[in-house]
């Protein structure tokens, strides 16, 4: 009978002590500016100029956990490979469930491959991959839609001719 009572007594002080389920990540996006200061809709290339690039985390749960973002430049003229450019994180509040991250460089992106890696409670869950593509040459591409106006042929030379009068 006791052994019952302690194998009970055991099995409620473990079913107490289980870690409560953390949610999980329904969606993570990238978006620019909606032009109001908050993300737009989704993206997976931006522009040097896109100021600020958000990343959107949408949690399948409300509860209080801590949400981190590592940004990575993957392939970046100039900067080492796998770089970490900013971390930075987020702990949600009681009945949150997003969170939006986002990020401006001191002038403009430098155009190269990035990446965002995500992490609950330090566990990584996601990466989102995005590229900053540099402008189209306008100059260049215009080039063979130029319009020009006709040129006149160059004069030729004609001969005078004189005719004598005679009186």
């Amino acid at each position: 009978f006791l052994a019952t009572i302690f194998l009970m007594i055991l099995a409620f002080a473990g079913a107490a002590q289980a870690p409560a389920q953390l949610p999980g990540v329904a969606d993570i996006y990238l978006a620019r500016d909606n032009g109001s200061g908050q993300a737009g809709d989704r993206a997976t290339s931006f522009l040097p100029t896109d100021i600020p690039i958000y990343c959107v985390v949408r949690l399948d749960a409300v509860a209080t956990v801590t949400v981190r973002m590592n940004l990575v430049a993957e392939n970046v003229p100039g900067v080492k490979p796998e770089t970490k450019v900013v971390s930075t994180s987020y702990t949600t509040k009681n009945g949150e469930d997003r969170v939006n991250f986002y990020g401006k460089p001191s002038g403009n992106w430098t155009p190269g491959k990035y990446r965002a890696d995500i992490f609950i409670n330090d566990a990584p869950v996601k990466d989102v991959t995005f590229e900053i593509v540099g402008p189209v040459k306008v100059a260049a591409a215009s080039k063979s839609f130029v319009q020009r106006k006709p040129t006149k042929p160059a004069p030729t030379a004609r001969k005078k001719t004189i005719i004598p009068v005679t009186a």
